[in-house]
Protein backbone atom coordinates (compact mmCIF):
# COMPACT_ATOMS: atom_id res chain seq x y z
CA UNK A 1 0.00 0.00 0.00
CA UNK A 2 2.48 1.90 0.58
CA UNK A 3 4.62 1.35 -2.35
CA UNK A 4 1.72 2.31 -4.31
CA UNK A 5 1.26 5.73 -2.23
CA UNK A 6 4.32 6.59 -3.33
CA UNK A 7 4.25 5.80 -6.98
CA UNK A 8 1.18 7.93 -6.77
CA UNK A 9 2.93 10.53 -5.05
CA UNK A 10 6.16 10.55 -7.50
CA UNK A 11 3.91 10.31 -10.82
CA UNK A 12 1.90 13.29 -9.27
CA UNK A 13 5.22 15.39 -8.63
CA UNK A 14 6.48 14.11 -12.14
CA UNK A 15 3.30 15.31 -13.68
CA UNK A 16 3.77 18.84 -11.62
CA UNK A 17 7.60 19.32 -12.53
CA UNK A 18 6.32 18.40 -16.56
CA UNK A 19 3.88 21.46 -15.98
CA UNK A 20 6.44 23.94 -14.67
CA UNK A 21 8.43 23.44 -17.40
CA UNK A 22 5.80 23.80 -20.19
CA UNK A 23 5.04 27.36 -18.26
CA UNK A 24 8.86 28.58 -18.20
CA UNK A 25 9.15 27.13 -21.83
CA UNK A 26 6.35 29.24 -22.23
CA UNK A 27 6.94 32.53 -20.72
CA UNK A 28 10.89 32.34 -22.79
CA UNK A 29 9.22 31.40 -25.51
CA UNK A 30 6.95 34.95 -25.30
CA UNK A 31 9.93 36.92 -23.55
CA UNK A 32 12.06 35.84 -26.61
CA UNK A 33 9.58 36.78 -28.92
CA UNK A 34 8.76 39.93 -27.17
CA UNK A 35 12.82 40.81 -26.85
CA UNK A 36 12.85 40.64 -31.04
CA UNK A 37 9.78 41.97 -32.14
CA UNK A 38 8.98 44.96 -29.39
CA UNK A 39 10.86 47.85 -27.91
CA UNK A 40 9.96 48.23 -24.29
CA UNK A 41 9.53 51.08 -22.08
CA UNK A 42 9.59 51.36 -18.77
CA UNK A 43 9.95 53.96 -15.65
CA UNK A 44 13.77 55.09 -16.32
CA UNK A 45 15.03 52.94 -19.29
CA UNK A 46 14.20 51.59 -22.86
CA UNK A 47 15.00 47.80 -23.42
CA UNK A 48 15.30 45.98 -25.85
CA UNK A 49 16.73 49.10 -28.30
CA UNK A 50 19.11 46.91 -30.11
CA UNK A 51 17.91 44.68 -33.16
CA UNK A 52 18.62 41.05 -32.81
CA UNK A 53 17.13 39.45 -36.01
CA UNK A 54 20.43 37.87 -37.29
CA UNK A 55 21.47 34.29 -37.22
CA UNK A 56 22.43 32.83 -34.30
CA UNK A 57 21.24 34.53 -31.66
CA UNK A 58 18.68 32.51 -30.38
CA UNK A 59 18.37 29.04 -30.16
CA UNK A 60 15.99 27.06 -32.61
CA UNK A 61 15.27 30.51 -34.21
CA UNK A 62 16.30 30.67 -38.00
CA UNK A 63 16.74 34.21 -38.17
CA UNK A 64 18.71 34.01 -41.30
CA UNK A 65 18.08 36.66 -44.46
CA UNK A 66 15.78 35.49 -46.91
CA UNK A 67 14.72 37.40 -50.20
CA UNK A 68 11.25 35.52 -50.31
CA UNK A 69 10.61 35.98 -46.56
CA UNK A 70 11.68 39.44 -47.08
CA UNK A 71 9.14 40.14 -49.54
CA UNK A 72 6.24 38.70 -47.62
CA UNK A 73 6.98 40.67 -44.64
CA UNK A 74 8.10 43.69 -46.83
CA UNK A 75 4.54 46.23 -46.56
CA UNK A 76 4.02 50.38 -47.47
CA UNK A 77 0.98 51.77 -46.45
CA UNK A 78 -0.04 55.32 -47.22
CA UNK A 79 -1.96 56.81 -44.59
CA UNK A 80 -2.23 60.66 -45.55
CA UNK A 81 -0.64 62.50 -49.01
CA UNK A 82 -1.54 66.07 -49.91
CA UNK A 83 0.65 68.69 -51.72
CA UNK A 84 3.02 69.57 -48.88
CA UNK A 85 3.01 66.38 -46.26
CA UNK A 86 2.44 62.98 -46.83
CA UNK A 87 2.49 60.05 -43.88
CA UNK A 88 2.96 56.16 -44.81
CA UNK A 89 3.48 53.45 -43.25
CA UNK A 90 7.02 51.00 -43.90
CA UNK A 91 7.01 47.56 -42.26
CA UNK A 92 8.82 44.83 -42.24
CA UNK A 93 12.50 46.41 -42.68
CA UNK A 94 15.52 46.71 -40.64
CA UNK A 95 16.28 50.08 -39.03
CA UNK A 96 19.42 50.81 -41.10
CA UNK A 97 17.09 50.18 -44.32
CA UNK A 98 14.68 52.84 -42.71
CA UNK A 99 17.75 55.43 -41.76
CA UNK A 100 19.03 54.80 -45.14
CA UNK A 101 15.76 55.61 -46.66
CA UNK A 102 15.71 58.76 -44.78
CA UNK A 103 18.73 60.11 -45.11
CA UNK A 104 18.63 59.26 -49.02
CA UNK A 105 15.32 61.77 -49.05
CA UNK A 106 16.98 64.31 -47.16
CA UNK A 107 20.42 64.36 -49.04
CA UNK A 108 20.28 62.65 -52.28
CA UNK A 109 17.09 63.43 -54.28
CA UNK A 110 18.43 66.62 -56.39
CA UNK A 111 16.29 69.79 -56.86
CA UNK A 112 16.43 73.28 -58.83
CA UNK A 113 18.32 75.79 -56.32
CA UNK A 114 19.72 79.42 -56.75
CA UNK A 115 23.22 78.91 -56.75
CA UNK A 116 25.06 81.95 -58.58
CA UNK A 117 24.06 85.65 -57.80
CA UNK A 118 25.65 88.47 -59.40
CA UNK A 119 24.40 91.21 -57.61
CA UNK A 120 24.66 94.43 -59.98
CA UNK A 121 23.22 96.49 -57.02
CA UNK A 122 22.47 96.25 -53.67
CA UNK A 123 22.20 99.66 -51.48
CA UNK A 124 19.94 97.84 -48.80
CA UNK A 125 21.33 97.40 -45.32
CA UNK A 126 22.19 93.71 -46.16
CA UNK A 127 25.38 92.76 -46.80
CA UNK A 128 25.93 90.68 -50.45
CA UNK A 129 27.01 87.66 -49.26
CA UNK A 130 23.91 87.60 -46.48
CA UNK A 131 21.44 88.52 -49.25
CA UNK A 132 22.90 86.06 -51.37
CA UNK A 133 22.08 83.17 -48.83
CA UNK A 134 18.73 83.91 -48.11
CA UNK A 135 17.79 84.11 -51.91
CA UNK A 136 19.58 80.49 -52.03
CA UNK A 137 17.38 79.09 -49.31
CA UNK A 138 14.15 80.17 -51.47
CA UNK A 139 12.74 77.12 -52.63
CA UNK A 140 12.15 76.91 -56.50
CA UNK A 141 9.07 75.33 -58.07
CA UNK A 142 11.06 73.36 -61.02
CA UNK A 143 11.11 69.62 -61.91
CA UNK A 144 14.60 68.89 -61.20
CA UNK A 145 14.23 65.84 -63.64
CA UNK A 146 13.88 67.62 -66.51
CA UNK A 147 17.38 69.53 -65.84
CA UNK A 148 21.20 68.21 -66.19
CA UNK A 149 23.51 68.98 -63.59
CA UNK A 150 26.33 71.60 -64.22
CA UNK A 151 29.39 69.87 -64.23
CA UNK A 152 31.04 73.48 -65.10
CA UNK A 153 30.34 76.72 -64.46
CA UNK A 154 31.48 77.80 -67.84
CA UNK A 155 29.21 74.88 -69.54
CA UNK A 156 25.67 76.44 -67.89
CA UNK A 157 23.29 76.50 -71.03
CA UNK A 158 19.19 76.06 -70.85
CA UNK A 159 19.31 72.56 -70.15
CA UNK A 160 21.33 72.68 -66.65
CA UNK A 161 20.56 76.28 -65.69
CA UNK A 162 17.92 78.47 -64.79
CA UNK A 163 18.19 82.18 -65.36
CA UNK A 164 16.38 85.01 -63.04
CA UNK A 165 16.49 88.22 -61.95
CA UNK A 166 15.18 90.59 -58.71
CA UNK A 167 14.96 94.50 -59.91
CA UNK A 168 13.27 96.55 -56.83
CA UNK A 169 13.77 99.81 -56.44
CA UNK A 170 12.07 101.74 -53.34
CA UNK A 171 10.36 105.28 -53.54
CA UNK A 172 8.18 107.32 -51.55
CA UNK A 173 4.58 107.29 -52.24
CA UNK A 174 3.09 110.58 -53.73
CA UNK A 175 -0.35 109.76 -53.01
CA UNK A 176 0.23 108.60 -49.46
CA UNK A 177 -0.74 111.03 -46.28
CA UNK A 178 2.00 113.50 -45.05
CA UNK A 179 1.69 112.21 -41.46
CA UNK A 180 1.13 108.19 -42.60
CA UNK A 181 3.65 106.90 -40.65
CA UNK A 182 2.70 102.90 -42.10
CA UNK A 183 5.77 102.24 -44.34
CA UNK A 184 3.98 100.11 -46.34
CA UNK A 185 1.77 102.79 -47.06
CA UNK A 186 4.33 105.64 -47.12
CA UNK A 187 6.84 104.12 -49.45
CA UNK A 188 6.46 102.27 -52.81
CA UNK A 189 8.13 98.19 -52.52
CA UNK A 190 8.94 99.14 -49.23
CA UNK A 191 9.31 95.05 -48.49
CA UNK A 192 11.14 92.81 -50.97
CA UNK A 193 9.67 89.53 -51.73
CA UNK A 194 10.32 86.27 -53.68
CA UNK A 195 7.14 87.14 -55.84
CA UNK A 196 9.48 90.01 -57.18
CA UNK A 197 11.85 87.37 -58.50
CA UNK A 198 11.19 86.52 -62.18
CA UNK A 199 11.80 84.22 -64.32
CA UNK A 200 14.43 84.97 -67.64
CA UNK A 201 13.83 82.19 -70.31
CA UNK A 202 16.59 80.78 -72.48
CA UNK A 203 16.30 79.60 -75.41
CA UNK A 204 13.18 76.72 -75.44
CA UNK A 205 12.71 76.68 -71.72
CA UNK A 206 9.66 78.63 -71.54
CA UNK A 207 7.62 76.47 -74.10
CA UNK A 208 9.53 73.28 -72.73
CA UNK A 209 8.90 73.76 -68.29
CA UNK A 210 6.47 76.57 -68.80
CA UNK A 211 6.44 79.40 -65.97
CA UNK A 212 9.24 78.61 -63.22
CA UNK A 213 9.01 80.65 -60.19
CA UNK A 214 9.37 80.55 -56.46
CA UNK A 215 7.23 78.21 -54.34
CA UNK A 216 5.86 80.77 -52.05
CA UNK A 217 5.40 84.23 -53.08
CA UNK A 218 5.31 85.92 -49.35
CA UNK A 219 8.57 84.56 -48.71
CA UNK A 220 10.42 88.19 -47.21
CA UNK A 221 13.66 89.00 -48.79
CA UNK A 222 14.54 92.57 -47.71
CA UNK A 223 13.16 95.88 -46.36
CA UNK A 224 14.28 99.25 -48.14
CA UNK A 225 13.43 102.54 -47.88
CA UNK A 226 13.36 105.09 -50.68
CA UNK A 227 16.40 105.59 -52.44
CA UNK A 228 17.98 102.05 -52.16
CA UNK A 229 17.47 99.48 -55.05
CA UNK A 230 18.55 95.75 -55.33
CA UNK A 231 19.19 94.39 -59.02
CA UNK A 232 20.67 90.90 -59.13
CA UNK A 233 21.16 88.13 -61.82
CA UNK A 234 20.46 84.53 -60.19
CA UNK A 235 21.70 81.35 -61.87
CA UNK A 236 19.63 78.10 -60.39
CA UNK A 237 21.22 74.74 -60.86
CA UNK A 238 20.47 70.90 -59.98
CA UNK A 239 22.08 69.79 -56.46
CA UNK A 240 21.90 67.67 -54.00
CA UNK A 241 21.09 68.30 -49.71
CA UNK A 242 24.55 66.92 -49.26
CA UNK A 243 26.60 69.54 -51.09
CA UNK A 244 24.31 72.62 -49.41
CA UNK A 245 20.52 72.34 -47.18
CA UNK A 246 19.69 74.53 -49.98
CA UNK A 247 18.82 71.69 -52.61
CA UNK A 248 17.13 68.97 -50.20
CA UNK A 249 13.55 68.65 -51.23
CA UNK A 250 12.24 68.28 -47.66
CA UNK A 251 11.65 70.81 -44.47
CA UNK A 252 11.81 67.23 -42.06
CA UNK A 253 11.92 64.00 -43.12
CA UNK A 254 11.58 61.94 -39.85
CA UNK A 255 10.30 58.22 -38.77
CA UNK A 256 9.13 56.87 -35.79
CA UNK A 257 8.12 53.49 -34.48
CA UNK A 258 4.36 51.77 -34.21
CA UNK A 259 3.24 52.41 -30.42
CA UNK A 260 1.64 49.57 -28.42
CA UNK A 261 -0.22 49.86 -25.63
CA UNK A 262 -1.50 46.86 -23.70
CA UNK A 263 -3.86 47.06 -21.05
CA UNK A 264 -3.52 43.93 -18.66
CA UNK A 265 -6.63 44.76 -16.87
CA UNK A 266 -10.31 46.59 -17.32
CA UNK A 267 -10.25 50.06 -16.02
CA UNK A 268 -13.30 52.05 -15.42
CA UNK A 269 -14.67 54.91 -13.47
CA UNK A 270 -12.48 57.57 -12.30
CA UNK A 271 -9.46 55.10 -12.93
CA UNK A 272 -10.09 55.09 -16.47
CA UNK A 273 -11.16 58.99 -16.46
CA UNK A 274 -7.22 58.97 -15.43
CA UNK A 275 -6.01 56.56 -17.70
CA UNK A 276 -6.91 58.78 -20.61
CA UNK A 277 -5.57 61.86 -19.37
CA UNK A 278 -2.15 59.94 -18.96
CA UNK A 279 -2.08 59.44 -22.84
CA UNK A 280 -2.45 62.22 -26.01
CA UNK A 281 -5.65 62.86 -27.15
CA UNK A 282 -7.73 59.96 -29.21
CA UNK A 283 -5.61 57.24 -27.70
CA UNK A 284 -7.84 55.94 -25.17
CA UNK A 285 -11.35 56.18 -25.39
CA UNK A 286 -14.22 55.78 -22.67
CA UNK A 287 -17.26 53.51 -23.34
CA UNK A 288 -20.36 53.10 -21.50
CA UNK A 289 -20.66 49.79 -19.89
CA UNK A 290 -23.22 48.55 -17.16
CA UNK A 291 -23.78 52.47 -15.72
CA UNK A 292 -19.92 53.52 -16.16
CA UNK A 293 -17.50 54.00 -18.13
CA UNK A 294 -14.64 51.65 -19.38
CA UNK A 295 -11.19 52.65 -21.05
CA UNK A 296 -10.15 51.04 -24.22
CA UNK A 297 -7.00 51.83 -26.57
CA UNK A 298 -9.08 53.61 -29.56
CA UNK A 299 -5.66 54.27 -31.59
CA UNK A 300 -2.38 53.83 -30.09
CA UNK A 301 -0.42 55.08 -33.32
CA UNK A 302 -1.49 59.29 -31.96
CA UNK A 303 0.32 58.46 -28.92
CA UNK A 304 3.81 59.61 -28.43
CA UNK A 305 4.81 57.48 -25.61
CA UNK A 306 5.60 60.29 -23.06
CA UNK A 307 5.50 57.65 -20.04
CA UNK A 308 2.91 59.82 -18.19
CA UNK A 309 1.08 56.79 -17.08
CA UNK A 310 4.64 55.80 -14.65
CA UNK A 311 3.50 58.31 -12.44
CA UNK A 312 0.61 56.61 -11.43
CA UNK A 313 2.08 53.35 -9.64
CA UNK A 314 -1.99 51.77 -9.18
CA UNK A 315 -2.02 52.20 -13.01
CA UNK A 316 1.16 51.55 -14.06
CA UNK A 317 1.32 48.20 -13.00
CA UNK A 318 -1.45 47.50 -15.31
CA UNK A 319 0.00 48.87 -18.29
CA UNK A 320 2.48 47.85 -21.13
CA UNK A 321 4.10 50.08 -23.69
CA UNK A 322 6.01 48.98 -26.27
CA UNK A 323 6.92 50.07 -29.69
CA UNK A 324 7.16 47.93 -33.02
CA UNK A 325 9.77 47.07 -33.89
CA UNK A 326 9.99 46.90 -37.88
CA UNK A 327 6.85 48.84 -37.85
CA UNK A 328 8.13 52.79 -39.07
CA UNK A 329 6.04 55.77 -39.42
CA UNK A 330 7.39 58.41 -41.68
CA UNK A 331 6.33 61.87 -41.86
CA UNK A 332 7.43 63.42 -45.11
CA UNK A 333 7.06 67.63 -45.56
CA UNK A 334 8.15 68.77 -48.81
CA UNK A 335 9.59 72.29 -49.53
CA UNK A 336 6.98 72.53 -52.36
CA UNK A 337 9.91 71.93 -55.36
CA UNK A 338 8.50 68.72 -55.53
CA UNK A 339 5.27 66.62 -54.02
CA UNK A 340 5.83 64.54 -51.19
CA UNK A 341 4.97 61.31 -53.05
CA UNK A 342 8.22 62.41 -55.98
CA UNK A 343 10.22 62.76 -53.22
CA UNK A 344 9.62 59.16 -51.66
CA UNK A 345 9.50 57.79 -55.47
CA UNK A 346 13.26 59.11 -56.22
CA UNK A 347 14.50 58.24 -53.20
CA UNK A 348 13.57 54.75 -54.03
CA UNK A 349 15.26 54.90 -57.69
CA UNK A 350 18.21 56.07 -55.91
CA UNK A 351 18.48 53.31 -53.30
CA UNK A 352 17.96 51.25 -56.34
CA UNK A 353 20.57 52.48 -58.13
CA UNK A 354 23.00 52.34 -54.69
CA UNK A 355 22.70 48.47 -54.60
CA UNK A 356 22.61 48.03 -58.19
CA UNK A 357 26.30 49.88 -57.67
CA UNK A 358 27.22 47.23 -54.79
CA UNK A 359 26.20 44.50 -56.88
CA UNK A 360 28.45 45.67 -59.65
CA UNK A 361 31.22 46.18 -57.48
CA UNK A 362 30.55 42.85 -55.92
CA UNK A 363 30.94 41.14 -59.20
CA UNK A 364 34.11 42.93 -60.32
CA UNK A 365 35.67 42.09 -57.10
CA UNK A 366 34.80 38.39 -57.97
CA UNK A 367 36.36 38.43 -61.39
CA UNK A 368 39.32 40.38 -59.96
CA UNK A 369 39.58 37.30 -57.84
CA UNK A 370 39.22 34.65 -60.79
CA UNK A 371 41.79 36.43 -62.45
CA UNK A 372 44.43 37.00 -59.29
CA UNK A 373 43.97 32.90 -59.77
CA UNK A 374 44.32 32.52 -62.94
CA UNK A 375 47.46 34.83 -63.22
CA UNK A 376 48.81 33.21 -60.18
CA UNK A 377 47.95 29.85 -61.94
CA UNK A 378 49.86 30.79 -64.77
CA UNK A 379 52.76 31.93 -62.93
CA UNK A 380 52.92 28.62 -61.57
CA UNK A 381 53.18 26.54 -64.48
CA UNK A 382 55.66 29.48 -65.88
CA UNK A 383 57.82 28.97 -62.86
CA UNK A 384 57.27 24.81 -62.86
CA UNK A 385 58.28 24.79 -66.79
CA UNK A 386 61.72 27.04 -65.83
CA UNK A 387 62.82 24.80 -63.21
CA UNK A 388 62.12 21.79 -65.46
CA UNK A 389 64.22 23.96 -68.25
CA UNK A 390 67.08 24.56 -65.79
CA UNK A 391 67.06 21.01 -64.38
CA UNK A 392 66.80 19.76 -67.83
CA UNK A 393 69.86 22.07 -68.79
CA UNK A 394 71.58 21.09 -65.25
CA UNK A 395 71.44 16.90 -66.21
CA UNK A 396 72.53 17.60 -70.03
CA UNK A 397 75.78 20.03 -68.53
CA UNK A 398 76.36 16.92 -66.18
CA UNK A 399 76.40 14.62 -68.39
CA UNK A 400 78.49 16.52 -71.30
CA UNK A 401 81.01 17.04 -68.74
CA UNK A 402 81.17 13.42 -67.91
Amino acid sequence: MASKTGKASGGKGAHQQQQQQKVQSSASAAYVETARTRVSLKPDRVENVHATDYPGTYPDIDDSWNLEKFKEGLKINVISSSEDDMEFDMIGVNPAVANTFRRIMIAEVPTMAIETCYIHMNTSIIPDETLAHRLGLIPIRADPRLFKFCTDESDRNEENTIAMKLEVKCERNPNADPDEVDKDVKYKNHKVYSRDIKFVPNGRQKTLFGEIKPVHDDILIAKLVPGQELMIEMHCTKGVGKEHAKWSPVGTASYRLLPEIILKREFRGEAARRLQKCFSPGVIALDEKGGDVVARVADARKDTMSREVFRHPDLAEHVILQRVRDHFIFSVESTGALRPHEIVVEAIKIMMGKCDQILQCLDKAEAGEEDDEAAEDDAADADGAAAASTAATATAAAGAAA
